[in-house]
């Protein structure tokens, strides 16, 4: 213990910066990036949550580039996919736009009787189901022919011009009930007579998106209505299926607190507009969640805050009612901010999506999610990244995209990454991890980046992903993260580290060092494909000492790394 009470003023004030600037080096040194994992400290099941995906433009599906991302991520996942898209009942010809689709399965004749059409809806879920993955099927929007509110009906929205410009006609209640009813038992019924039975008793429906927002032009309990009669039809066609909502926007404001906790209750106890009776059907629970990003001075700064709250309040809803406790929760959107297709020319803030920025987000808060749902204990059962792909549109435009032109962008093989994770998620330590309520709280705005990790183990395998998260974007020296891991018990094992950075990984810097060509040459596409996919930078074998090793990761600023053992 030092004592200055005997110095001279002057070297107490000496003696006092220097133990200052000791404490800083210390400090400063203590901080050195440690990540430790016992695979001995396994917490519950590795729940693949990531691996849901949706989009706003449902005739993507089965276009080009659609169906080759549709490829790759079923392949990426150990588990079935599950997609949801909007518009699956919105009229019209097929024709594909930004933020804009349809099916024409809903029309009428001149005496109004109604016309079925399920050539488009089967052309989207047959893409789906041959390739092993599930719909989350959305009921929505309103056909044309059923709207209160017709006309205007179809929009050509394009980035730049105000959001709203996308609500027409489909955003009404129906002028029928019973007819809205019965769409959907058709709907429904041809589902099961094309996939079976057991297949569609695999899917979750759900009804609308964001009723408490501009997607729905009636009242609070003209949805509750359009729920109701919804869930109706969905049942009678087929009783076993599942149906949940509502998939609020902004689910830790006040507004949405009411909306959801209302539909809820009327859920429980309320009378069923379709049936008369106490109740309507309920077998999950969604809501969406979104960050923030913006400028400031120039640089991106991310906020990862707004969407944790979201997901931290939407299980605290569903836990506080004992029918809803133990309900699948399902994050329908979960994504940094809300217009994925709102590019960065008109949008600067939205940048962040071409490069690593993105992926080390996604690492950084899908490891949050988990955590969160431990900590509340909450059938987190999936969240939804609202991120496809934007057909024959820019090269790297700055869309909330996992690919662009069919090629992989440095945020997709973060999935590749978590695909790989399998078994017990378990337990890591980090001295420069953020603690989940400081993020939650404020993000990542302190003067250290987030180093973290999440960690799974399996039978013959073990997994660590680790992170350098940081809301700026700005550069920063690279860290030497040393990772240690004990409760191995293979006598040697292979090891291999992926790497996510602006060297691997990464077709958007390769673009770049092209000039950045909108119109690439075969040649070129064939090496952006090249560069999109995952790397591995280290192939190695590794003895255990007292089932324990320890490994040296250098991670740029916003890089994502996995390692993975097996034996």
């Amino acid at each position: 213990m030092l004592n200055f009470s005997s110095l001279p003023k002057c070297a107490k004030r000496f003696s006092s910066i220097l133990l200052l600037s000791l404490t800083s080096f210390f400090n400063a040194f203590a901080q050195q990036p440690q990540v430790s994992v016992d695979l001995n400290r396994v917490i519950e099941p590795m729940k693949p949550i990531w691996a849901w995906f949706g989009y706003d433009e449902p005739n993507y599906t089965y276009m080009k580039d659609g169906k080759k991302l549709l490829t790759e991520l079923s392949k990426l996942s150990p588990v079935p996919v599950y997609v949801r898209t909007h518009s699956l009942l919105v009229t019209g010809d097929g024709t594909a736009a930004l933020k804009w689709g349809s099916t024409n399965a809903y029309t009428e004749d001149a005496s109004g009787k109604p016309i079925y059409n399920w050539a488009i809806i089967d052309s989207i879920f047959d893409t789906y189901v041959n390739r092993g993955m599930k719909p989350l099927a959305q009921i929505g929007f309103m056909p044309q022919a059923l709207s209160t509110h017709p006309e205007p009906y179809r929009h050509y929205w394009k980035p730049g011009d105000p959001y709203n410009d996308i609500i027409t006609g489909w955003a009404y209640p129906p002028k029928d009930y019973d007819k809205w009813r019965e769409l959907v038992y058709q709907w429904v019924k041809h589902s099961v007579e094309r996939y079976g039975q057991k297949e569609v008793e695999s899917w979750y429906w759900e009804v609308w998106n964001e009723p408490n927002g501009a997607y729905w032009k009636g009242t609070r309990e003209e949805f509750f209505k359009l729920y109701d009669y919804a869930a109706d039809g969905l049942k009678k066609a087929l009783p076993t299926a599942k149906i949940g909502g509502i998939n609020i926007a902004g689910t830790r404001t006040k507004g949405a607190i009411e909306w959801t906790r209302q539909f809820i209750e009327h859920c429980i106890s309320g009378k069923n507009y379709a049936t008369g009776r106490v109740g309507s059907p309920l077998d999950a629970v969604l809501f969406h969640a979104k960050g923030w990003p913006r400028l400031v001075n120039g640089n991106i700064r991310m906020d990862m805050a707004p969407q944790l709250q979201d997901i931290r309040t939407g299980m605290e809803i569903a836990q506080s009612y004992q029918q809803t406790k133990n309900l699948p929760l399902i994050v329908g959107e979960s994504d940094p901010e809300g217009c994925a297709a709102c590019g960065m020319a008109t949008n600067p803030e939205n940048a962040y999506r071409n490069g690593v920025m993105y992926s080390s987000y996604t690492a950084a808060s899908f490891a949050r999610k988990y955590e969160l749902a431990t900590r509340k204990k909450a059938n987190l059962l999936g969240a939804v990244s609202w991120s496809f792909e934007f057909e024959d549109q820019p090269w790297f435009y700055g869309f909330r995209d996992l690919a662009t032109n069919g090629v992989d962008k440095p945020v997709l093989n973060v999935f590749r990454m978590l695909g790989m994770m399998k078994g017990g998620r378990v337990q890591v330590q980090s001295n420069r991890m953020v603690a989940l309520d400081s993020v939650v709280k404020n993000s990542v705005h302190g003067a250290l980046s987030d180093i973290g990790g999440l960690a799974a183990k399996s039978k013959q395998t073990a997994s660590i992903m680790l992170w350098n998260y940081h809301d700026d974007d700005k550069p920063a020296a690279y860290e030497t993260v040393s990772l240690q891991i004990a409760g191995l018990t293979a006598k040697k094992a292979s090891l291999s580290i992926y790497m996510i950075d602006k060297n691997n990984s990464n077709a958007y810097e390769v673009w770049k060092k092209m000039g950045s060509p909108q119109n690439p040459t075969a040649a070129q596409i064939t090496e952006l494909e090249k560069a999109g996919q995952l790397s591995r930078i280290l192939n190695s074998k590794v003895k255990p000492k007292a089932g324990k090793i320890t490994l040296e990761v250098k991670l740029q600023r916003h890089a994502v790394a996995l390692a993975l053992l097996e034996w």
